[in-house]
């Protein structure tokens, strides 16, 4: 595959009765990671490291905007506080190889800055 940019770019997060909401529009930037464990088992007699994967694992940062209109940012991330509900996030870079992970959300922030702005 040749080299892409990441515009156009997919954000997808199930509300809390578990339908999908596209708030691509809300998100400024994302950062994704799926790290893996890794258990050393590298015996006496080996010169040369040797590990097995562990569990997997997903992780997800969305930043964005602060959007009030039906359907949208804080319209899906409201209840994070009072429900811990798994979810499902579904992220489409360009060339459509889409990701959708089932996620449990922690945490959902909102930020006003000092000039006026509610991220």
């Amino acid at each position: 595959m040749a080299k892409i940019s990441g515009l156009p770019y997919g954000v997808a997060v199930d509300d809390s009765a578990g339908t999908p909401r596209t708030i691509s529009n809300d998100i400024t930037d994302i950062q994704i990671s799926t790290p893996r464990g890794m258990q050393n088992v590298t015996g006496l007699d080996k010169s040369a490291m040797e590990e097995l994967l562990l569990l997997a694992d997903g992780k997800v940062t969305l930043n964005g905007v602060y959007n009030t209109a039906a359907n949208m940012s804080h319209q899906v991330f409201k209840t994070v506080p009072s429900s811990s509900v798994v979810r499902t996030v579904t992220l489409t870079p360009p060339g459509g190889s889409a990701l959708a992970m089932e996620m449990l959300f922690d945490d959902y922030q909102v930020k006003r800055g000092a000039d006026g702005s509610l991220t």
